[in-house]
């Protein structure tokens, strides 16, 4: 039988409480989600809860980010496969907006975080995960004379703030899945009209 070291149980024990906490957080919301409801999902002792995060909200900030990171490996996936900029930008936020389907992914990504973590947090741990691949998608398009230069950084918060409010319609709708078609079809033209794709 091999051991695992201190390191590998702490890590497994992280990656569990995450786990239990994006379920958590996901599924009923921030504020009826208790930390004994998160240590009894990931089946450890909430005394382990305290020592690997200081409490249920940098619990719910771990969830967060893992939320991100799971979009952001799409994204990334997606700019690797095309090899057209303008076709992975447009996918990119078509693939967003299909993500904000996810009832978990709204409630913590879209409905808690800015109200638990603030706004300014928010887009601050954003800017290092989808806004950072979406800017760099928008470099890569300015790159390639399919963009005017510009302040890049302001374009990409434009259209990621669309494709946000477009996750909130997604989210209040009766037919989600209904509306994402004409919701993207929206959101494809205000990135064309900030990237100004050849015609």
């Amino acid at each position: 039988m091999i051991r695992r070291t201190q390191a590998e149980r702490s890590d497994e024990t992280t990656r569990r409480l995450v786990d239990a906490a994006r379920e958590r957080f996901g599924a009923t919301g921030y504020a009826l989600t208790s930390i004994d409801a998160i240590t009894a999902a990931a089946g450890v002792t909430k005394g382990a809860a305290y020592h690997h995060f200081g409490g249920k909200a940098e619990l719910f900030r771990a969830a967060f980010v893992a939320e991100l990171e799971t979009v952001d490996a799409k994204l990334l996936g997606i700019a690797a496969e095309e090899h057209d900029v303008w076709a992975a930008l447009r996918r990119g936020c078509r693939t967003f907006l299909e993500h904000c389907l996810d009832p978990g992914f709204r409630q913590i990504v879209l409905l808690d975080a800015p109200a638990v973590l603030g706004w300014e947090t928010v887009r601050e741990i954003e800017h290092d995960h989808m806004l950072r691949i979406l800017r760099d998608g928008l470099h890569l398009a300015v790159a390639a004379g399919l963009a005017p230069d510009g302040d890049l950084d302001a374009r990409a918060q434009l259209v990621f703030g669309a494709l946000c409010e477009g996750g909130m319609l997604l989210a209040r709708s009766k037919e989600p899945a209904a509306d994402l078609p004409g919701i993207a079809a929206e959101a494809d033209r205000l990135l064309s009209a900030l990237v100004t794709p050849p015609r």
